[in-house]
């Protein structure tokens, strides 16, 4: 059997305790309520609850005041007399194990992941990229998968989409259109990303989500703090980063059905953000995460302002709900407290939708699973004081805290390793080259042509000139001959021709 965790005492008789069975803490939650009615303290309570029955856990700390968690809280004159209100003498306060993360590696340990671990749906959503844009971006994952390309940080993603488009016509017969215009809105969201210090959660070592599943010698469950401030100016990553982290569980923790407690305790503040402009694709795929995920033994719990803020398929699924106060100034609010009310089961000692606007800072109506596993009657109860103090640690605190972490330089020194962007490099180093060596090629036989044409002109010239001079040789014979010829007739002619004539043919000539 599970472990009875008390969470509350009742208003109406401190003596009653109000408990959340750890064998349906898997079962998942809600912490509701108006700003400044107690939810951090509740969120506190439960996360010190599972970590000293030695169940992990994670929370976001969007404001930074959750960081008191890791120190041991002390008495006051205000806090001794909320306890004694409860009818309890002492509070054994202790801190809670806790290790520290950051996307960005200021307050914490560095959480990174690869581009292509986070998936081109995820990767859409941080870049809040409409259907088509994302088409597009899931070409651009298929093309980088069937090419060998790892994508793993910014600069990979950055010279796949320059690949992608400098060769979009030879893609576009197995991929399909590949439109600039998308390619280059990618392009500029993922600048914008990158200005606001997204590119950091891209990188290696890469996160190994079963670190968050560990327990510290004396057997506590650790609680994983995100130092979430900064990262909430981007909205948009904060929601995908959780939402990956919760994939990430169900892809590698086995199915284990139903425990004694959890293995793992996620805690999802600002929930609404989770479920704000997802397309309906994400949000088919959110509903079948948690809805599956409890059977891998994690509980997850949201906490948020408005039960409004969660879709109803999703609200059904909440097993444990603590509901702080809400206002009730209008319609909407009004609508909000109604459907707080329809969430319980109801309690005949007083009417719900009433007395979530009268609940007092630290009080709230809570409803857990009984040991059948049905919800309980809806229970008016004051929230029980954290262990731990009520003032965040100091910068010094946390760092002497990360240095003794169990962690402690895994994730701090960033790893470049070969990659798309240096395959591409090397693509187009090896295209440069090519392109010179056939450039270099075809000027060599270009010249060589150039050449055999300048010989062949040459030597046509010489066989001319060669020609002329044999035709005025030629010519020189034949007027040679032809000048002998007529000094010879000349002669022939003459006296001496005669003399010559007339002794040739004999002395009849010279007889005469």
């Amino acid at each position: 059997m599970g472990t009875p965790l008390v969470i509350a005492k009742k208003t109406s008789d401190a003596a009653q305790q109000i408990v959340l069975h750890s064998e349906f803490a898997n079962r998942h939650g809600l912490i509701a309520g108006a700003t400044g009615t107690g939810k951090t303290v509740t969120l506190k309570v439960l996360a010190e609850n599972f970590s000293r029955i030695g169940v992990p856990v994670f929370l976001a700390d969007a404001k930074g005041d959750v960081s008191s968690i890791a120190k041991a809280g002390s008495s006051n004159p205000k806090f001794d007399e909320r306890i004694a209100s409860l009818g309890i003498e002492s509070i054994p306060f202790a801190a809670s194990p806790t290790v520290f993360w950051d996307l960005f590696g200021e307050q914490g340990h560095p959480i990174r992941t690869t581009v292509s671990e986070i998936g081109p749906l995820l990767m859409a959503q941080i870049l809040n990229l409409n259907d088509t844009q994302e088409g597009v971006l899931s070409a651009v994952y298929r093309i980088a998968d069937d090419q060998g390309l790892l994508l793993i940080d910014f600069k990979d993603l950055k010279a796949m989409l320059t690949y992608v488009s400098e060769n979009a016509a030879e893609l576009k017969a197995e991929y399909g259109n590949l439109s600039p215009a998308s390619l280059g809105a990618i392009q500029r969201n993922l600048l914008a990303l990158g200005d606001q210090g997204g590119d950091k959660f891209f990188g290696e070592p890469s996160l190994d989500i079963l670190d968050f599943i560990q327990n510290d010698e004396k057997g506590l469950g650790y609680i994983n703090l995100l130092a979430a401030d900064k990262l909430m100016n981007t909205p948009k990553l904060y929601a995908t980063f959780l939402l990956w982290m919760l994939s990430e569980l169900f892809e590698k923790l086995p199915e284990v059905g139903d425990l004694d407690k959890p293995k793992l305790v996620f805690f999802f503040d600002e929930a609404h953000l989770l479920f704000d402009n997802a397309s309906p694709a994400l949000q088919e795929k959110i509903k079948q995460v948690i809805r599956l995920i409890r059977s891998k033994g994690v509980g997850i719990y949201f906490i948020t302002q408005s039960p409004l803020d969660i879709p109803e398929d999703v609200l059904g699924q909440l097993g444990n709900r603590v509901q702080h106060a809400l206002r009730a100034f209008t319609p909407k609010d009004q609508k909000a407290v109604k459907t707080a009310a329809d969430t319980f089961r109801a309690n005949p000692e007083f009417k719900v939708d009433e007395v979530i606007t009268q609940l007092a800072v630290g009080e709230a109506l809570i409803s857990c699973l009984d040991e059948q596993g049905t919800p309980q009657i809806v229970e008016r109860g004051m929230v029980m004081p954290p262990y731990s103090s009520f003032s965040p640690i100091t910068i010094e605190e946390r760092r002497t805290l990360m240095q003794q972490s169990i962690i402690a330089g895994v994730y701090e020194q960033e790893v470049d390793r070969d990659s798309a962007y240096e395959m591409l490099q090397r693509k187009i180093t090896e295209s440069a080259q090519q392109q010179q060596a056939q450039a270099e090629a075809r000027a060599q036989a270009e010249q060589q042509q150039a050449l055999a044409k300048e010989q062949e002109k040459l030597a046509k010239q010489q066989a001319k000139e060669e020609e002329k001079a044999a035709a005025a040789r030629a010519k020189l014979t034949q007027d040679v001959i032809g000048t002998f010829a007529k000094s010879a007739a000349r002669t022939l002619g003459g006296s001496t021709g005669q003399k010559l004539v007339r002794g040739l043919l004999g002395s009849l000539f010279g007889k005469r």
